[in-house]
């Protein structure tokens, strides 16, 4: 038998996902409360759920708060976020604070039960957008490369001063005069707003010219 319990201000919610669970084989929904305060008053060592579903803006104290009172007191309880917000910061907070799973509350009743089923095997039942948030966290997109300002020139003379050669020594490489070498060394030096070539060196090695 999974005990469940409900957190949730919204009596219509509230008492719907109750009267689904409840009806469910091998399940019981029998702590079901407006806020975190009447959860805490209800509950004892004898008489806890093995999964509490809570919601996040509640009156009094907020669904973060109520996940890490939970869990400090009653360690083996899993707590399922069920919210409407699904910004990246709630998500963190709330997983950060203890909670198992995070659903959004369009979650149809039948993928309710299948997620505290899930939560009950071991796993963290989370909405395809909690999950999506959770992994691009994770994954980040890589920045595109901004496209270099300089020409296809000055990079190679930028090579040459990474490099540690002269001037002379890059205009033989390049197969231009020293006067050209110095010509280009200005541009590059106005463009990148640098005062002297190791500030230039300095950006290279960085990765940004």
């Amino acid at each position: 038998m999974i005990l469940v319990g409900i957190v949730e201000d919204d009596e219509q919610i509230r008492k719907g996902v109750q009267t689904y669970i409840s009806r469910q084989e091998n399940f019981s929904c029998e702590w079901s409360y407006g806020s975190i305060e009447e959860l805490l008053a209800n509950l004892n060592d004898k008489n806890v759920p093995n999964v509490i579903m809570m919601d996040l803006g509640l009156p009094g104290m907020s669904g973060i708060d109520g996940i890490k009172f939970v869990k400090e007191k009653y360690p083996d309880v899993d707590i399922i976020v069920f919210s409407v917000y699904n910004d990246t910061k709630r998500i963190f907070d709330s997983l950060c604070a203890g909670a198992t799973g995070y659903l959004l509350k369009n979650t149809p009743l039948e993928e309710i039960k299948e997620g505290i089923e899930l939560l009950s095997k071991g796993g963290s039942p989370m909405s395809p957008q909690i999950a999506r948030k959770v992994i691009d966290h994770f994954n980040p997109t890589p920045k595109k490369k901004t496209e270099s300002i300089l020409s296809p020139k000055e990079k190679e003379i930028v090579v040459g001063l990474v490099d540690g050669l002269s001037y002379k020594l890059i205009a033989d490489r390049m197969d231009i005069s020293i006067e050209t070498v110095r010509f280009h060394i200005k541009n590059i030096y106005r463009k990148l707003h640098v005062h002297g070539k190791a500030e230039v060196i300095s950006k290279s090695l960085r990765g940004e010219i």
